[in-house]
This record gives C-alpha cells, structure tokens and sequence, in this order.
C-alpha cells in the first residue's frame, strides 16, 4: 500500500464527489472536505437537476463529511469563477463561439487555483467525484476513459496537464454510476438517490439565450439563407448555435420542406445563416492553445477524437503546427476527420484520444466543410 496522503475532496454536494471521498477515507488517506462557493447569489434550491453552486448543495456536501468523519471547509471561489468562467462564457458567446464552461471551470478553477491552494496548504493532492481513470504508462502518469462509458467525464478533464493529474485522484473512475448510488445508501450518505446536476450551473432555469440576453442586451441582426435571403430578424445572434434546429421561427418552410439547421453565426453584422442538415458536414477543423496530458505528439497522429461533451468518438489524424492566430503566433493543431461531424462550433474543445487514453484538447477556431462542393471555412 502507497503511503497515506494529505488530500482534499472537492465536495459539490453530489453523490459522485462524496463516494469518491469515501472511498479516499478508505483508503487511508487524510481528507478534508471542501466545498466550493462558487456563485456570489446562490439559489437556496435547483430548479429541477440544474446547477450545482446552491445552499442546498453545500448544505448535501456537510452532511456527507460528517457522516465521514472528515473536516468540511468552504472555499469562496466566486470571484475568480466570475473572472475565469462566467465573464469568459459571456465574452465567447459575444463574439460567436460556443464555449464549453466544464472545461473552463476544471481548467482554472477545480484543477488550478484549487490545487494550488491546496498544495499551499501543505496538501498532497485534490480528489473528485470525476468519472475517469489515471494509469502508469511507460511514459508516466496517464489519463483514460472511464469503465462507465456512459458517465465518462474524461471529456471534459482534457485541459489538464501532466503535473496536474500528478496531484489528481479519480476513485470513480473503475465504477459503474448505479454501483455508486448503491455504495452511497449503504454509507447512509442522504445524496444517494439525488439527481444528477445538468447544463450550465450559474443559469439556474436552464435559459441560456435569456440569460445571455439580460448580459449583452438586445443586438438585433438578421437569420439568412445560403443565398443570402433575409428569412426575418433576431434580437441576438448569441440566442443561436452551429446545428441549433430548434427555435428558429422561420415560418415560411425551405423549398424543399426538410427542416433548415443553423450552418454560420457572424457576431459583428449579426448574421445567423440556416440551410439543410447535410450542410453541417465538417471534415476538417484547427484548433489553438493545445493543453497535452503528457508529451506532445512529434508527429502527425492517427487518433481519435471527440467534439463534445456526450459526442461520439471520429477517427482523425492531428498534426501539432505553429501559425498565425489572431495576428499572434500560437501553437495550435490541423485535425482532419475521417468521419466527419456535424453542428461542430468555434469555441468548442476537440479532445484527442489514443484508445482509451486522453492525449490533450485544443480549442476549435475554424471549421472545413466535409462537402465536395464547399471547401471554405467558418
């Protein structure tokens, strides 16, 4: 057995994050609870399975380190969510990408400003409620997918670095979700049967394009075709989403009755550009500021990688590259898809896989149309 380690669990007030510092206890380790006050109005309650930042929730994580045994802290982050997450959602959606905050928040909050406070304190580590594995390879410490493919949370862990999951524990990552609520009611943890959190946690009713509205105010544009017919106007291009289908309002149907599907967003004019399905075809995308679990690849990869969150797994090939970005010189990454995806945005992560292990993630800038016909960028 390793030698007992000072840790701290980050306790959301889920069941995952509170077997996960079970299983710490378990393991001989000394635990401290720590919950993270990460809005600076939190809601008494959720509104349905949304958020995870309420009182209720820091109230869930205390009683599960009492029934633990574990000192519970409450760490005020707030601010520095605000800085590094909320103000980031908000400027990314302004200028018409589509970010994902999951990884923001494990980037710079969870696994940086968290664990550099613990280390300060003279802690060893940081452990999570995260569905996924760390394994020795011959290279060092690795990052893989979870056995439960359904909660693999691997996804949205690819921001880390390899001194990071240094200082990182997964205990979960070995289980299946309903082995975990089972563990948690045989603990007397009272979070065993508690819902899931899902979406955005600082949009409590689940309306991002109302919430995105009370932030950027009205910014009237138009919704066009692919020949540039003005089919009505919008209040907002950042209410809109490459592959958005839903809420478009466009009343007069397209010619050929199929439904139309948001293909481009221009944040200056306020252009949003619809046309069918199969025109969200993308086979090729570069991607900037990669973050690798490990050494980069010094050479082109034939790999997988996934395009979201949930999303499916596209055979691809990366190549790490230098090149102008935003008039800067920045690493970046040439991903080709030999399956191409559809809906793929601006903004979202693409998170490169060898097998099962998680290589890094990059943040998409440009896409390349998969039709022969349509060769250009958005």
């Amino acid at each position: 057995m390793s030698a007992p380690l000072r840790l701290v669990a980050a306790m959301s007030g889920g069941v995952d994050s509170a077997v996960a510092a079970a299983r710490a206890v378990d393991a001989g380790h000394d635990v401290t609870g720590v919950h993270l006050a990460l809005s600076r109005n939190p809601r008494s309650y959720r509104s349905g399975a949304r958020g995870c930042c309420s009182i209720e929730d820091s109230s869930d994580a205390r009683r599960a380190a009492d029934v633990l045994g574990i000192p519970f802290w409450v760490w005020d982050m707030s601010e520095e969510f605000a800085d590094e997450v909320v103000d980031d959602f908000v400027a990314e959606y302004a200028a018409g990408r589509t970010p994902n905050p999951c990884l923001r928040c494990n980037e710079k909050i969870k696994f940086a400003a968290v664990l550099d406070r613990a280390l300060a304190l003279g802690f060893d580590g940081v452990v999570t409620g995260h569905y996924a594995q760390l394994r020795e390879g011959p290279d060092g410490l690795e990052l893989h997918r979870a056995v439960d493919a359904g909660k693999d949370q691997s996804y949205v862990l690819g921001v880390l670095t390899a001194e990071q999951l240094a200082h990182s524990h997964f205990p979960l990552g070995g289980s299946v979700k309903t082995d975990v609520r089972a563990e948690a009611e045989r603990r007397g943890l009272q979070v065993a049967h508690k819902p899931d959190s899902h979406d955005i946690c600082f949009v409590a009713d689940g309306d991002n394009a109302g919430w995105l509205a009370d932030k950027l105010g009205r910014r009237p544009g138009t919704i066009v075709d692919e020949d540039g017919t003005v089919l009505r106007e919008h209040d907002g291009a950042y209410a809109f989403t490459i592959g958005q289908r839903r809420g478009l309002r466009l009343g007069v149907p397209a010619d050929d009755g199929k439904p139309r599907f948001v293909l481009d967003i221009e944040p200056v004019s306020g252009t949003v550009t619809v046309g069918p399905r199969e025109h969200l075809a993308v086979g090729a995308l570069r991607a900037v500021r990669p973050l690798w679990c490990g050494e980069p690849p010094a050479d082109e990869l034939d790999c997988t990688v996934q395009l979201r969150a949930h999303g499916s797994e596209h055979r691809a090939r990366v190549r790490p590259v230098d090149g102008p970005v935003d008039g800067a010189v920045a690493d970046a990454v040439e991903v080709d898809l030999l399956d191409p995806a559809e809906g793929i945005a601006p903004g979202q992560a693409v998170v490169v896989y060898d097998g099962t292990r998680v290589v890094g993630s990059a943040t998409i800038t440009t896409t390349e149309s998969a039709r022969a016909d349509r060769a250009g960028t958005r």
